[in-house]
């Protein structure tokens, strides 16, 4: 019996076309992770777009230093229509954590003639100009009014505004939970006794909660800083109904740039620390979630 001769072997060097692991060059050719170009470029879009703006408008405020921002954010004037922006735009949130939880579900629950439809205009506050929304509701609120309710130049106004063009934001939050939301555990629930009122508090809501908050944070966040929508259906009556966006154009047609940018930054102060609170929220309850698994 003769002996089987081992088969040859050969280096890399002599197999045709041979390549080092990684394909040419030795460089990986997944794409797992991020190059260094692609977060530099990343973070100048980001500061050309966002962090140059709001620096510039930030180093602005204080051009007159620390006297001259106090002394524009605490006039009696900046303090009324901050605390009436404020006051309107929780108003709005509130009205559309109720109403928008409403439409969410009834969109992912029943099913209706006309059910796309009303899917569909659910963002049409997102495409519509605000200007064009504030016109439209003048006209139906305003002195013509056809339905014979006159509420131009007044606080509710203000609020059907902002709850108008910030509807969208509660809506989009909770309709994706709502769809993912197992029905299997109501159900178990049902066949337990549960009525429905139980179901709903118990079950649907803490699932619910974190987008509710998130929707109602940006809601308010938008409300804020709105200034088209309310515009004309508004009146800009200081003291009254002037919210800070039309103070701050107010301001500048005065020639007080410094006291405009100063009201700027504060309400910016008002978005990043309501965002800023959405966020911890949202990260405690992904932690409390991993830790019930």
């Amino acid at each position: 019996m003769t002996a089987v001769d081992p088969p040859a072997t050969r280096t890399a060097s002599q197999v045709p076309d041979a390549q080092p692991p990684g394909g040419f060059l030795g460089r990986s050719r997944t794409f797992t992770g991020v190059s260094p170009m692609s977060i530099g470029i990343t973070w100048l879009w980001l500061s050309i777009i966002v962090l140059l703006p709001l620096a510039a408008i930030t180093v602005h405020s204080f051009d007159d230093g620390w006297s001259g921002f106090w002394d524009a954010v605490s006039a009696p004037a900046a303090v009324d229509t901050l605390w009436i922006t404020v006051l309107v735009s929780v108003i709005a949130a509130l009205i559309n954590v109720v109403f928008g939880t409403l439409i969410a579900w009834v969109l992912v629950r029943d099913d209706f003639p006309g059910k796309g439809f009303v899917n569909a205009i659910i963002d049409l506050p997102f495409a519509l100009p605000t200007i064009v929304a504030s016109l439209v509701l003048l006209s139906l609120y305003g002195p013509n009014s056809p339905i014979d309710i006159q509420l131009n130049a007044t606080k509710p106004a203000l609020v059907i505004a902002l709850t108008f063009v910030t509807l969208p934001f509660v809506v989009r939050q909770v309709q994706p939970v709502l769809i993912e939301l197992d029905a299997d555990v109501e159900e178990a629930a049902a066949v337990l006794g549960a009525n429905n009122l139980t179901i709903f508090r118990k079950i649907v809501l803490p699932a619910l909660l974190p987008a509710i908050l998130t929707g109602a944070g940006l809601a308010f966040t938008r409300a804020i800083g709105e200034f088209g929508s309310v515009v004309l259906i508004g009146g800009n009556i200081p003291g009254d109904t002037q919210v800070a966006s039309q103070y701050i154009q107010q301001q500048i047609e005065i020639d007080a740039p410094v006291n405009a940018a100063a009201i700027s930054v504060v309400l910016l102060v008002i978005a990043f620390v309501t965002l800023l609170v959405l966020r911890i929220a949202g990260r405690g309850q992904a932690q409390r979630e991993d830790a019930d698994r």
